[in-house]
């Protein structure tokens, strides 16, 4: 597991990214819609942020700040360390843990590619069994 490339485990992931000025309320619901943990914060095409679910808690939450009205400029990390999708997953592992952060962008050539998360060292396995689950869920749904 440690040895997947970066490119390998975001290849099929769609990039979840919006402007700085976009409020903590509507990323929210961006990360819900696609059932992502952190979204990147984009700037004519480059990154320049990134914002997760700690931040929404710690950042916005639990400081009393308005999610409504907050923009992501405010509560994002700026200039966040990324890695290159040729690396290994165990290099972003090392990253994540020498950094106290549980996501990290790929970024190739000025262009972002994805979000690798601590959560991915749970590897394809937990991903199926969680669309198992899904499955599971939609068909009590239509049996009622």
């Amino acid at each position: 597991m440690p040895n997947r490339t970066i490119r390998e485990i975001v290849a099929k992931r769609k990039v979840v990214s919006a402007p700085s000025k976009t409020t903590v309320a509507h990323a929210a619901r961006l990360m819900e819609d696609n059932q992502v943990g952190a979204l990147l914060v984009m700037e004519k095409g480059r990154l320049v942020g990134i914002f997760t679910e700690r931040d929404a808690l710690f950042r916005v939450l639990a400081a009393g700040r308005d999610p409504r009205t907050t923009p992501l400029s405010v509560v994002m990390t700026g200039d966040p360390q990324s890695i290159q999708p040729d690396k290994t997953f165990g290099h972003a592992m090392l990253m994540m843990y020498e950094g106290g952060f549980r996501h990290v962008p790929v970024v190739e050539n000025g262009h972002p590619l994805g979000v690798v998360s601590a959560r991915d060292a749970l590897g394809p396995e937990l991903q199926e069994f969680e669309s198992q689950l899904d499955n599971r869920e939609h068909i009590r749904e239509i049996l009622g």
